[in-house]
């Protein structure tokens, strides 16, 4: 974990600087839609699995340690927040951000586990020793209840194009650390709920606006994502990777001192 949040630390140093001038620094606060990109959950059985009663498969077929497993998730259009404090050195702005970003799961489909594809099967088949419950693994995942939610602490860098006007585009991008829950429960049943921490990453691009010598209305667009996400299954034995890559617009003030 260290390593991901060194570069957090330099934007700190960055902030502390000596030589700061009035108005060298500023607080920004933002918020907007989270439009989380479909992950593809990939993992493996830690350890034998002994099946339920499927519609083909029957009790008791023993998938051994190590057999692929996974599905594909859609989201929800969620939503994001963040906080910066940042400082303005001529040719750049450093800052460290705080934000939080929530999606909703839309629906999970296309269950496989060892090759075999296992959405017409009974869901019984998911649950050692138990029989048919009368509802396919399809439908019972195709109800997509649970959310993934993360909270990122990034250090970011970024250049303001200045047009000598009140509008100024600006680019930029960040690093830093996701702290990741992900909850996967379709029809109530808890597949996975688990938390995890992954390397964080993100591009900006936007303008500002200056409505008051010391106030900018800010409009921007994000690409903000972690690596894959390892968490473990909690309806059985399993290890899995999560993909958590989102597009976000987002609105904010920007206030220098």
């Amino acid at each position: 974990m260290n390593k991901y949040i060194f570069s957090t630390a330099a934007a700190v140093g960055l902030l502390a600087a000596n030589g700061a001038n009035a108005e060298d620094y500023y607080v920004s606060l933002s918020g907007g839609v989270s439009m989380l990109s479909d992950s593809d959950n990939m993992g493996s059985f830690d350890g034998d699995f002994t099946t339920g009663e499927g519609t083909t498969i029957p009790a008791g077929t023993v998938l051994p340690d190590g057999t692929a497993v996974g599905w594909s998730t859609d989201f929800d259009t969620g939503y994001a927040l963040s906080g910066a404090l940042g400082r303005d050195y001529g040719f750049f702005r450093g800052e460290l951000e705080v934000a939080y970003q929530s999606n909703g799961v839309g629906s999970h489909a296309g269950v496989s586990a060892g090759g075999i594809a296992l959405d017409a099967e009974d869901a019984g088949v998911l649950i050692t020793g138990s029989p048919n419950i009368g509802v396919s693994v399809g439908d019972l995942v195709s109800d997509g209840q649970g959310d993934v939610s993360t909270i990122y602490v990034m250090a970011n860098a970024l250049v303001d194009v200045e047009l000598g006007g009140r509008l100024t585009p600006y680019i930029g991008g960040g690093v830093g650390v996701g702290f990741v829950d992900v909850d996967y429960s379709p029809s109530a049943v808890g597949i996975i709920q688990d938390k995890s921490t992954a390397f964080a990453y993100q591009a900006m691009a936007g303008v500002a606006y200056a409505v008051a010598p010391s106030v900018d209305v800010t409009l921007g667009y994000r690409y903000r994502a972690t690596t894959d996400v390892s968490v473990e299954a909690d309806l059985f034995s399993a290890d899995f990777d999560v993909e958590n890559s989102a597009s976000i617009i987002e609105a904010g003030l920007r206030f220098t001192f």
